[in-house]
């Protein structure tokens, strides 16, 4: 039952194509030995498709991305999010705070803070929401 009616199985459904009645066990056997067979190629050209797709999605984020490395001492600002603003402060207030001097390279693009006097910023900060502060 469907919403109160009667189901209809449409004609096309009850009909058995050509491709169905001419099939017999054994060219399904053989088609399927011959797809077992033909498994390991379709999966070495699907590795080959796939890594030339990592690779033109690589050029690709490589020539829009530009990357900003920091060394141990440089001196950095850091952006202010919309979490650690304080209260009340509207839209006139600064969108970087610092300078803090990286104290540590944490990983690719991360870095760990410290403040002019030496405390340890407790969170790693990517390079995206750093800059370069000049005195």
């Amino acid at each position: 039952m469907v919403y109160g009616a009667e189901a209809l199985i449409p004609v096309k459904i009850g009909e058995s194509s050509t491709r169905y009645v001419q099939e017999t066990e054994e060219s399904n056997d053989e088609e399927m030995r011959m797809n077992l067979d033909l498994l390991e190629e379709r999966r070495e050209a699907a590795l080959i498709r796939m890594t030339t797709q990592k690779q033109v999605i690589e050029r690709y984020y490589n020539r829009k991305a530009h990357l900003i490395f920091f060394k141990i001492g440089d001196f950095v600002l850091k952006k202010v999010f919309q979490s650690t603003k304080t209260a009340n402060s509207g839209k006139l207030s600064p969108t970087w705070e610092g300078p803090y001097r990286v104290r540590d390279i944490a990983g690719k693009g991360a870095y760990e803070l410290e403040t002019m006097n030496g405390n340890v910023l407790p969170l790693h900060w990517n390079a995206v929401h750093l800059k370069r502060y000049y005195f």
